[in-house]
This record gives structure tokens, sequence and C-alpha cells, in this order.
């Protein structure tokens, strides 16, 4: 048994997915009742909890192989990223409390980077759990390729993909999320001891141009790439919305200068199946 959580996401749902095909329970555990009918009409158990509950967490956890850990992002976080802190702490907790033999728990690429940016928050995920007596795997993915859902409006419509990555003929470590899903199934059926991290990009690194090209293939017509200037960052994302941008700059900064990257590089990764052509034109297909 395998309790899951952020089972109603792209990477659980398709590590769940993955985990049912193999002929293994599943406990899905969610936030209400309502987005656990579907999966527990797929066989899955269902376990209701919030993730800064250490209660209903640890009993969700309790008597099950292994467990899964996709704590929520938070893309607009407070200073000092209390958010963060408060589900860490609770994760943290239940696990103690319900002694699984094992838990594969989602990262980032460039969790180990010293400089503060939005990633910090799985930084402080890994630094509470690695003192934990259970054996931990941090799944380190790169950056989601289903990130791109956000332009596919405007390349179709306006035939500009506007890129914070930069300089745009830069190579980025990127991964689909079925590939996340899958490699994490793989993962918590495996048994280790200790601490390890395993980082994961796809086969090729792709630019912003590379990126463009394909979306023109895929829509029939041109797309370029518009660098977005570093300078009117500030201005753009508190007129959506943002609170505290800092950490989302700090973060697009850190891809840009090259300081968030794996901890092993490139040669060092395991690498994805899933090209960024598959992904993007699903994206296109699906209306993104």
């Amino acid at each position: 048994m395998y309790a899951i959580t952020g089972i109603t996401g792209k990477v659980g749902s398709a590590l769940a997915r993955t985990i049912l095909a193999a002929d293994q329970s599943v406990r899905a555990v969610v936030r209400d009742a309502e987005k656990g009918r579907s999966w527990a009409g797929k066989g899955c158990e269902v376990a209701l909890a919030e993730m800064a509950d250490a209660a209903a967490l640890a009993a969700a956890f309790k008597d099950v192989d292994g467990v899964f850990i996709l704590p929520p992002s938070e893309f607009d976080p407070a200073p000092g990223f209390p958010e963060a802190r408060a589900v860490i702490a609770a994760v943290k907790a239940a696990l103690k409390a319900a002694r699984p033999r094992k838990v594969v728990c989602l990262s980032t690429v460039g969790a180990q980077a010293t400089q503060p940016n939005l990633l910090t928050q799985r930084t402080l995920l890994e630094q509470e759990l690695r003192e934990l007596t259970i054996s931990v795997t941090f799944l380190r993915p790169a950056w989601f390729m289903e990130n791109f859902a956000w332009d596919v409006a405007s390349a179709r419509d306006n035939g500009v993909l506007a890129s914070f990555l930069q300089p745009v003929d830069k190579p980025v470590p990127m991964i689909a999320t079925a590939d996340v899903g899958r490699v994490a199934a793989e993962l918590i059926q495996e048994d280790w001891h200790g601490c390890r991290v395993v980082e994961l990009e796809a086969a090729h690194r792709s630019t912003p141009k590379e990126v463009a090209a394909i979306l023109a293939k895929i829509l029939g017509h041109p797309v370029r790439v518009e660098a977005v200037p570093r300078e009117t960052w500030v201005s753009l994302f508190t007129s959506q919305g943002m609170k505290n941008p800092t950490p989302r700059i700090q973060m697009l900064d850190g891809f840009n200068e090259g300081w968030i990257e794996f901890e092993r590089g490139e040669s060092g990764s395991m690498k994805g199946k899933i090209p960024l052509e598959t992904v993007l034109r699903g994206l296109i297909e699906a209306g993104a």
C-alpha cells in the first residue's frame, strides 16, 4: 500500500496510475471527499487530510509501505515562507508518528542552492526530512514542460512567446510531468536505506528559441520569442496580483544565471522519455 499526496495533480495522478497498473494498492490522500471520488472508483482507499494537519496526515500515512509527498507550491509566498514551513512541520511530524518504511518526496532542481528564491521551499523541506530515521528519496525534477501552457494562447493568437528564461538561446533542463510521475512510481517501489537524491530531466535540454520553433511547427505559423526585459518584472508581476514577487524573480535569475542547476550537472541526471514536442502538442490540443 502506498499513500499518495497531491494525487489530483499531474505528477500525483501519473504516479498513482503507474502504481495501480502494477497491481499495487493506493491510498489517495485528498483535502475533500469529492476530489477522492474518482480515485475511489479506481479502487483506491481515500484518506482526508490537509497538508498542514499533522494528525490527519499521520492517520493517512499509517500502515502503508511507502508515502509520496508532494507539498503544495506557494507561488506568492509571504516573506520567510511561513506557508511552506507549516506544511513541512506537519509532514515531518506525521511521518515520525506513522513510521512508513520509505518516503519519496518531490523536490526540485536547484534544491541545494544557498541563494534564496522561490524554490527555497523545497530546500527547507529536504533539510527537515533529512533528520528523519526513515529512508527518503528526494526526486528533483527540472523545469516542468507543462509550464508552457501559459504561453500557448499568445503563441497561437499573436505569434509571440514571451520568455522570462534568458538568454533565449540558453538551454534549460526540462521534464514532462508524466515522466516525473512514472519515475516516482519506480522509485517508491524500490528498496534503499538512508537518504538519496535522484535528479531528473529530459534527454535533451531546450532553449526558449527551440520552444518557439516547436510551437510554430505545431501551430503552422511563425512564432518568435521575445525576452521580457528584466527591469519590468517587478511592475509586471505586481500588476498581475503578486504581493511578494521577489522570490519568483530570484528563481528566474537562478535559472538564467546558472546557479539553479542539478547538483551533479547534466551528466549526473536521470533522463526522461517524453520529448518536449509531445508535451507542447498535448497542451495545444487540450486548448491550453
